[in-house]
């Protein structure tokens, strides 16, 4: 009887598999939790305008602005208003958006509503509390 020596096609061929499946799983964990990554910076972003929105601007002028901005707000990172993926805050296709309501002629508001679109979560919303 001879001894062999090495693998056979069909043991290689089970490894092979066994390290692509491997390979599969941990790509897909990875995007997983880079969309949740992303998502946290989100909502990050949203808080940080939504406290400088009430603890800052509103306490100073005694209402809401009709948009929002670095200008604005200059009390937060400027990079905030610009989401993940690029886009700025009231620019189409950005995950971020600032609607308000009962403004008056002046552009002066009473209200408005924050959110955030994510990618593995519900829409993040914060609401401005006077």
């Amino acid at each position: 009887m001879k001894d062999k020596k090495g693998f056979t096609v069909l043991e290689l061929m089970v490894v092979g598999a066994f390290a692509a499946l491997l390979l599969v799983i941990f790509f897909i964990q990875k995007a997983n939790v880079e969309a949740m990554d992303r998502d946290d910076e989100r909502k990050t972003a949203i808080n940080a305008m939504y406290y400088a929105l009430e603890e800052y601007y509103y306490p100073k002028y005694g209402y809401y602005p009709a948009e929002i901005d670095e200008e604005i707000l200059p009390v937060i990172d400027p990079e905030l208003f610009t989401d993940p993926l690029g886009a700025n805050l009231g620019i189409e296709g950005s995950s971020y958006s600032y609607e308000v309501a009962n403004c008056n002629s002046e552009n002066h508001c009473r209200e408005y509503t924050l959110r955030a679109t994510l990618e593995k979560e519900d829409t993040y919303i914060k609401k401005g509390k006077k």
